[in-house]
């Protein structure tokens, strides 16, 4: 039995209304607040990036683990916004925890599903009884170029996963992914911001490849929606994670605890973990969880996964940490994201 012996989340205390961007760009607020059913979303502080958010996400995960960070053979991180170009953010992620020195390190990119690869990686060396346990995590602190329709849900946030064979508190009863190669979101080295296909990153792209992985993973063992007690799904906006998980045949009472996004915004990779981490802290024992990412270019990774004893030590109050933010406003937001340059 392996699966997530331990978790942990992090999202920045500062946030920004969708509208008071909107009314920077002259746009009509209620529309694009109600659009995107996205009413806040989170800021990184001017000394924040992927590999701090990393560090805070993964201390968190190890302050309940019932092993100590040398006890990791493997450390994963995945973004599409590493603070180096050239220079894991694995290898400071290990360093935060005492893993170092391990048997492999990473950084993994597969836009908004690059966490969940790494969950896949440690897993499969888990399974295959090469290391003991593994760290998987997803975090970003995701950009949206000044008034394009990606600012008003680009956030910051990130999740660890401590996964293992021994402690488990989340067993992955089966995984299986479903990719193509379909351009619908990218960003080409030495360019600051993503482009999009708009509409495009919706049927083709979204949906095509959640609902592809979501069914075949229910086929491959013989589940149906009613089997699970909570569902949770990559969240680019409040709209499509509902969407696509009432096309599956989930109603909201599923997956109501892990939509996060109207609140906190699209933290990318760290978007649908951060979903399962607020899950995993309401979750009791035998209860079963649907999960699905997604990552533009585009895949999904479909997760099934059964709660075990233990979960009550190992919840981290990802929410309640929501209640303590400060809101600031579009220069604020500005300085905090770097769109304001001196050179």
């Amino acid at each position: 039995m392996a699966g997530i012996v331990s978790y942990g989340g992090y999202v920045p205390r500062y946030r920004i209304r969708t509208r008071e961007i909107a009314e920077m760009w002259g746009e009509d607020a209620d529309a694009m607040e109600g659009g995107l059913r996205v009413e806040s979303k989170s800021v990184p502080d001017e000394d924040e990036d992927t590999a701090t958010i990393s560090v805070e996400a993964a201390r968190t995960a190890f302050e309940n683990a019932p092993v100590e960070g040398d006890a990791l053979g493997a450390v994963y991180v995945g973004s599409e916004s590493h603070p180096y170009a050239v220079k894991p953010t694995a290898t400071i992620v290990a360093a935060s925890v005492g893993a170092t020195p391990l048997m492999t390190a990473a950084d993994l990119e597969f836009a908004c599903k690059a966490g969940t690869a790494g969950v896949q990686a440690a897993l499969g060396l888990v399974e295959a009884g090469r290391i003991d346990y593994g760290l998987a995590i997803g975090a970003d602190v995701s950009q949206g170029a000044p008034g394009d329709a990606l600012e008003y849900s680009a956030a910051a946030g990130g999740a660890a996963f401590v996964i293992g064979d021994e402690g488990v508190v989340a067993e992955i009863e089966d995984t299986t992914s479903y990719t193509s190669d379909t351009p619908d979101f990218w960003r080409r080295e030495g360019e600051r911001y993503p482009q999009h296909g708009e509409r495009f990153t919706g049927k083709p792209a979204y949906f095509k490849h959640t609902e592809g992985a979501s069914k075949a993973l229910m086929e491959r063992l013989g589940t149906s929606p009613d089997d699970y007690d909570y569902a949770v799904f990559h969240q680019p906006n409040g709209k499509f994670p509902v969407r696509v998980a009432q096309s599956l045949g989930f109603d909201e009472e599923q997956y109501e605890t892990g939509l996060l996004s109207p609140k906190i915004g699209n933290t990318y990779s760290g978007a649908s973990p951060l979903g399962l981490v607020a899950t995993l802290d309401e979750a009791e024992t035998g209860d079963r969880i649907f999960f699905a990412s997604f990552g533009s270019g585009a895949g999904s990774d479909a997760f099934s996964f059964s709660v075990k004893d233990g979960i009550d030590e190992r919840r981290t109050g990802l929410k309640e940490t929501f209640e303590d933010v400060e809101y600031i406003d579009y220069a604020q937001y500005a300085k905090h994201k770097g769109k304001i340059r001196r050179d």
